[in-house]
């Protein structure tokens, strides 16, 4: 699907060298030689090169890779943490790399917040007070932050431990007190470095899944690090895979999956259970014929044996799907002497965003086996899943698992 939200930050050609001559490093770079023969010959290591990537409002953005891949580097460049050698970080405008100390400071708070591995909670403070820890360093009033802090322990699910304190905590909760602090401060940007790898398995699809419910009632631009593949696919929109410091591929979860860059990505991504992860999007055919709410009776019937069809969807003249017309409903109204076709329709079919796990779909198929409608969030017809369709991805998923 092409992208139509505004780009909320802008990496262009952003490298980090550390050592002393990031200069010498980035010569031999640039004439081919990789991070392990730059070490080799300088002592300098190429943490990030020439990275570039957008990040949309609103947009849940994994950045991923194993060890060493340059993650964590690459988030604390974004707020500036860390400088980078080069490149541009913009954010609504302002080029981060080239802000002066107050300007950046203030850049922060209104950008920025934090949530990190090992939650990063003061244990003399309550739950309340952790939350309202950075409104009480920006010195917003008592009362107000008390407020703010109450809401954003509510959006996370832990109204009523308000006075409880970190020790009291399991470490899902504990990093739910992070998460509310990071929101409580209200910056634009939500970075989360890690944020679950310190939990346990099932408290950490547990968090995943708060995550991604957060996301759908909030909206929050949030950049996420990983090195867990499972992980990026289940909760992000897109992912930037890097590999020594570069990117290696950027897409989404359906297209790193079906569409991998190079031999690398591809054994990054053998084992993963495709079928799980794989979307309507995937196994949607374009809609073959369809009528009009204007179409009489007779026309749609006329299309339906043009197509061997025994029905039809009907869509208005912006494609948002109305209903389905059946041949005998059409046969009804031609000898009932309507022009109209809208009484004639059924809602006993199903309909699914391009974003349906696939798995989900085969038990939506009824008895009469009507294609799935794939539509958009304006309820436009995009196309059609077919039973056979599903079972082909299905199969071909379990093929490469």
């Amino acid at each position: 699907m092409e992208e139509t939200r505004p780009v909320k930050i802008q990496v262009r050609g952003l490298s980090k060298v550390f050592g002393k001559q990031p200069k010498r490093a980035l010569e031999l770079r640039d004439q081919g030689l990789k991070r392990p023969e730059i070490l080799e010959k300088t002592g300098q290591t190429l943490g990030l090169s020439n990275i570039s990537f957008d990040v949309y409002e609103g947009e849940l953005l994994v950045i991923m890779g194993l060890s060493g891949s340059g993650k964590s580097t690459l988030i604390r460049c974004l707020n500036r943490l860390i400088d980078s050698t080069e490149g541009d970080i913009v954010i609504d405008g302002e080029n981060i790399p080239t802000l002066g100390e107050k300007a950046l400071l203030e850049c922060r708070r209104r950008h920025f917040s934090m949530v990190f591995q090992n939650f990063a909670l003061f244990p003399h403070r309550t739950v309340q007070q952790n939350a309202e820890f950075g409104l009480e360093i920006r010195g917003i009033d008592k009362a107000k932050r008390r407020e703010i802090a109450h809401g954003a322990l509510q959006q996370v699910g832990l109204g009523g431990w308000e006075d409880a304190y970190p020790n009291q905590l399991s470490g899902g909760m504990q990093q739910r007190v992070g998460l509310a602090r990071a929101l409580a401060n209200d910056a634009s940007v939500l970075l989360m470095d890690e944020a679950f790898s310190a939990l346990d398995p099932l408290i950490r699809k547990d968090m995943q899944q708060e995550l991604l419910q957060l996301q759908t009632r909030m909206q929050k631009t949030t950049v996420f690090i990983t090195h867990d593949l499972d992980e990026a696919l289940s909760i992000g929109d897109r992912i930037v895979l890097l590999k020594d410091g570069e990117v290696v591929q950027i897409g989404t979860p359906e297209e790193i999956l079906t569409q991998p860059a190079d031999d690398y990505v591809r054994r990054f991504i053998e084992g993963v259970d495709r079928a799980r992860i794989l979307t309507a999007e995937s196994a949607m055919r374009p809609v073959r014929t369809s009528a009009r709410d204007s179409d009489g009776p007779r026309t749609a019937l006329h299309r339906m044996r043009d197509y061997s069809l025994d029905s039809i969807y009907v869509t208005d003249r912006d494609r948002r799907l109305l209903g389905l017309l059946e041949a005998d409903a059409a046969s009804r109204a031609i000898e009932e002497r309507a022009d109209k076709l809208t009484a004639y329709l059924t809602q006993d079919f199903r309909r699914v965003s391009p974003e349906e796990p696939l798995q989900n779909l085969f038990a939506m198929f009824s008895e009469k086996s009507y294609p799935i409608a794939v539509v958009d969030d304006e309820q436009r017809l995009l196309g059609v899943v077919v039973k056979g369709a599903v079972l082909h991805e299905l199969a071909r998923a379990g093929e490469e698992h």
